[in-house]
């Protein structure tokens, strides 16, 4: 059934529960702006030639110190995952994604007298700070729980989880024009600090942390939501020990880390690295560098929608299983970016627009991670999926971590081909034996563990005194027309 159709007559089509997606759209977006726009910032630092305004200086730092500020976000953002998760459901998504945004924000302002004072050193710092603010992906989880009805959860929520793409073309493309510009390298800086800002006034305003505390919100549609929400709690225990021994023994929880991981490592690898690779080796300008860092995550935020469109239809039409969805995707944002990066291992760099080419589309088909592994937490444990979230997310940014650490030591100057050949290699090797991992044992079956003790307490032998009772009914053997009742128990 359309999700559409489930919505009673009375309740807006378009109300409060659709602006708080909105906002979470604006707060992912320029949160990834924050996290994302030091990989074009590292590049216009570093680059005398990349702006207009001859006042910032310009740094002559190593291969291996870029990589340690393009590695100390995640430094702090994996310390922050997990914890996160805890002070969403304690103090509400609304306070923790404020606090989260404005302190990245703000160290953001801070970044350009950081690095006048302290340099690279300061500019890690700093770095860190922000990666220690990153609560942006639990707080979601949450904000999407509290408001989202059944019915359109997964459109609301496909539609917030795309803030993530545009904040990286927004990062990507408007980081290299701020650099090509009077503003230089600072103005990075500056306006991603002022994106975040107007965020939180506008989430102080409008936020909730649930439809029964908004101010702004219709009767109608607040009792559509509440209602949902009471009914959907009413299905299970309200309060839920988390079950660690089961999670941490969970074959299909770990299928999901290595393919989650997987696909870290390569997304990482061009969010951090692409911009160097476009100058180092393509010797492309700023601002083509700027056009051509965003426009593979252009295209991975448009093929979000397409992919989103494909899966609502197989599901509907029932032509597939969710477990077969989520393997076909997975393999799709696997497989085919690691196919991609073997190819630019062998083209040659004076087929500048072939490429190109390669590098976008290996970029724009990945986003198929969201349906085929992303999503997959819920499907595993509904009740512990935020926990699950926050555990993935610690992992990934391990790997988003690592990736621009080993880079640093694989590519000593940027302009070698040759070692950048090793860099794709190593990401398609990995990209590849995530996804095998994943098609072996991973999942969409709910897992026993998601239930409470309650739900799956089962009696003790001694507790159940004919558990091997058998009742046989027959013919009397003097009688035929006699019914016997006959039943044989083993245990006392």
């Amino acid at each position: 059934m359309n999700d559409m159709e489930e919505i009673p007559k009375t309740v807006p089509r378009l109300g409060l529960r659709h602006l708080q997606a909105g906002l979470l759209f604006y707060g992912l977006a320029a949160n990834t702006v924050l996290q994302l726009n030091v990989s074009v910032a590292v590049v216009a630092m570093t680059n005398e030639t990349t702006s207009n305004n001859s006042d910032p200086p310009h740094y002559n730092w190593s291969e291996e110190k870029k990589s340690y500020i393009l590695s100390s976000y995640y430094w702090g953002c994996a310390l922050a995952q997990f914890p996160a998760g805890y002070l969403c459901k304690r103090f509400g998504s609304k306070a923790v994604l404020f606090w989260g945004t404005l302190g990245s924000s703000l160290l953001s302002a801070l970044t350009t007298y950081g690095v006048y004072a302290g340099g690279w050193k300061a500019y890690c710092a700093i770095r860190l700070l922000q990666g220690l603010c990153q609560v942006t992906w639990p707080c979601i989880h949450q904000h999407l729980a509290n408001w989202c009805p059944t019915a359109e959860r997964t459109r609301l929520g496909a539609f917030a989880y795309t803030g993530f793409d545009c904040g990286n073309v927004l990062a990507m493309y408007g980081a290299g024009m701020i650099a090509s510009s009077s503003l230089g390298w600072p103005g990075i800086s500056y306006s991603a600090a002022g994106l975040g800002l107007i965020w939180c006034g506008l989430w102080l305003l409008l936020g909730a942390n649930k439809a029964s505390d908004a101010r702004f919100i219709g009767e109608a549609e607040k009792a559509y939501i509440v209602g949902d929400i009471q009914r959907s709690e009413r299905k299970g225990p309200k309060k839920m020990e988390i079950p660690w021994k089961g999670i941490f023994t969970s074959v299909p929880v770990y299928a999901l880390l290595c393919a989650r991981c997987a696909d870290s490592w390569g997304l990482t690898t061009m969010q951090t690295e692409l911009p160097t690779y476009l100058s180092g080796v393509l010797k492309l300008d700023m601002k083509s560098n700027a056009v051509f860092s965003a426009l593979p995550f252009l295209l991975m935020w448009v093929m979000c929608y397409v992919y989103l469109i494909i899966a609502d239809v197989l599901l509907r039409k029932k032509w597939m299983s969710l477990t077969t969805l989520r393997k076909t995707y997975t393999s799709i944002a696997l497989w085919a970016p690691a196919s991609i990066m073997l190819s630019l291992v062998i083209v040659g760099e004076g087929q500048k627009t072939l490429v190109l080419v390669l590098v976008t589309l290996s970029v724009g088909v990945s986003s198929a991670a969201t349906i085929g592994s992303e999503l997959n937490t819920i499907d595993l444990s509904p009740n512990h999926a935020g926990i699950l979230a926050g555990l993935m997310s610690s992992f990934t940014n391990l790997m988003a971590l690592l990736t621009p650490l080993v880079v640093g030591v694989l590519v000593t100057d940027p302009s070698q081909r040759s070692q950048w050949q090793i860099v794709f290699s190593l990401a398609a090797g990995v990209l590849f034996t995530g996804n095998v991992i994943f098609l072996i044992w991973g999942t969409a079956v709910t897992q026993p563990w998601n239930e409470s003790k309650e739900s799956r307490r089962e009696l003790e032998p001694e507790e159940k005194p004919f558990h091997r009772a058998k009742l046989e009914i027959g013919t009397d053997n003097t009688d035929g027309n006699v019914v016997g009742l006959k039943l044989n128990c083993t245990s006392p």
